[in-house]
């Protein structure tokens, strides 16, 4: 007893470890030490005083039986929760067999059959160790059967007890217990070395050490409940490491060999703009989510590093720079089709065509001559259409119509196809001469809109002619 009293005191002074009772981490226990049995529960029984009876159940002294060996070893499982079942078997030598000697109150005695004992026993233990919230101290209830030998009786027997075990760490632990074992014998007395079975209480204390669990990592989290088996990590990310150690998981992190933000799945944010680095087209200087984190300093819609007027703003068609307007006639040279000469917003930037202008375009197209009776030029009127595309060119973005007109010589059908042709053949000369076909039309009205008088000669030639008008 004086070491086990040892052993108690230094179990206490490591109570504070942490540890936890046989569970489904490791579900297998093996425990071993030394047993004491106490026969004195049946010698009481006839005549029973609890108070008496109380004050000898630590009487070991007198009572208890106790072998100077490994005297009992049992093998148990977790089942499930709270619950394990275990098996038992001990050893023991009978040298102290206190035995009812007549019906006279307290007739006991103490013998030495010199008997050995063996039992194997079942037990069915439930853990009271989370129901108190202790990490190191674990009691528990146990009922069960087994059956036992002692010298020449035998026979069977319904176990219950309690015992307390203190975990030095996860896997190792002191046990004490106490089972009371009530034998199915009728207890006859005979002579001192002539018994059946008695009941009896067997106390044991030794060592427990679980097992079973697998941890393939090493990290102290069980692969079963190990998010990341293969790779020791945290307990408080479920065996998952965290290599930046950034508070994210490396499984969760998208940066996982930099620290970095919750809020940027673990990736850094140098910038502090919101926009992860590895994401961000400028790190180093906060910017837009819309142009990949970079700035836009004149709010044009251009990041500074494509804006090739940063400091002010303009449209992205002309890289981030306002449009010019070389004559200064409010048309941005993009729009601009007279560039270098100011025009009117309504003209396309272009100078509006004067009357002056129209004039010119008129007396000319007066003088044209044609062979008679056909749409081919006279070679004297080729200097008259070289003047009037001049004008025309001064003039890029107006359009014109060019109308031919007849005498009332000839048939009318003639003359209209003939007005036809030759307001066709000026515009023919014009396009060939550099005026875009797009601008031109021509119509011919033979004899039919005359400005002079038809019965003179003079009259006459002024109604063969060709006018120009402006197509608004």
């Amino acid at each position: 007893m004086k070491h086990l009293n040892k052993l108690f005191v230094s179990m206490l002074m490591i109570a504070g470890l942490s540890a936890s009772a046989q569970d489904s981490d490791n579900p297998w226990a093996i425990s071993f030490g030394a047993n004491a049995i106490d026969t004195r529960t049946s010698a009481g029984a006839r005549d029973f005083n609890f108070k008496d009876h109380f004050s000898e159940f630590f009487n070991a002294k007198d009572n208890w039986n106790i072998l100077p060996s490994v005297s009992y070893l049992t093998v148990s499982r977790n089942v499930g929760g709270n619950f394990s079942v275990g098996v038992t078997g001990s050893v023991n030598k009978i040298t102290k067999f206190v035995n009812w000697t007549g019906p006279t109150a307290n007739a006991v005695t103490v013998v030495n059959p010199n008997a050995m004992y063996y039992s194997g026993d079942l037990a069915i233990k439930y853990s009271l160790m989370s129901l108190i919230g202790s990490k190191v101290i674990d009691p528990s209830v146990n009922v069960g059967g087994g059956y036992s030998w002692m010298g020449k009786t035998s026979g069977g027997t319904a176990n219950i007890g309690a015992g307390l075990t203190f975990w030095f760490t996860e896997q190792v632990g002191l046990s004490l217990a106490s089972t009371y074992k009530k034998a199915f014998t009728d207890r006859e007395y005979n002579s001192s070395t002539d018994f059946d079975l008695p009941s009896l209480f067997e106390n044991t204390a030794g060592l427990t050490f679980k097992f079973g669990g697998k941890d393939t990592d090493n990290d102290g989290i069980y692969d079963k409940d190990d998010a990341c088996p293969e790779v020791a990590g945290l307990k408080e990310f479920q065996g998952c490491p965290d290599t930046d150690g950034d508070g994210i998981a490396d499984k969760d992190d998208a940066c996982p060999e930099v620290a970095g933000l919750a809020a940027l799945n673990g990736c850094p944010d140098t910038d502090g703009d919101g926009i992860a680095d590895k994401d961000d087209a400028c790190p180093e200087v906060a910017g837009l989510a819309a142009l990949n984190g970079c700035p836009d300093t004149d709010g044009d819609g251009v990041a500074d590093m494509k804006d090739k007027c940063p400091t002010v703003a303009g449209p992205r068609d002309n890289g981030g720079c306002p449009w010019p307007d070389t004559d200064g006639d409010s048309v941005l040279d993009k729009d601009d089709k007279c560039v270098d000469v100011k025009g009117t917003v309504a003209n396309n930037g272009c100078p509006e065509v004067s009357e002056e202008a129209i004039k010119k375009l008129n007396d000319y197209a007066k003088t044209i001559l044609f062979d008679t009776s056909k749409a081919t030029f006279q070679k004297r009127t080729f200097v008259v259409l070289q003047a009037m595309t001049a004008i025309l060119k001064e003039y890029p973005s107006s359009n014109f119509s060019i109308e031919g007109h007849t005498d009332a010589d000839g048939k009318d059908t003639v003359n209209q196809t003939l007005s036809e042709n030759r307001a066709a053949a000026v515009k023919t000369y014009l396009v060939e001469n550099g005026i875009d076909a797009s601008r031109l039309t021509s119509a011919g009205f033979g004899e039919s809109m005359p400005i002079a008088s038809n019965k003179t000669k003079a009259g006459k030639a002024l109604n063969r002619r060709v006018e120009v008008k402006v197509v608004k």
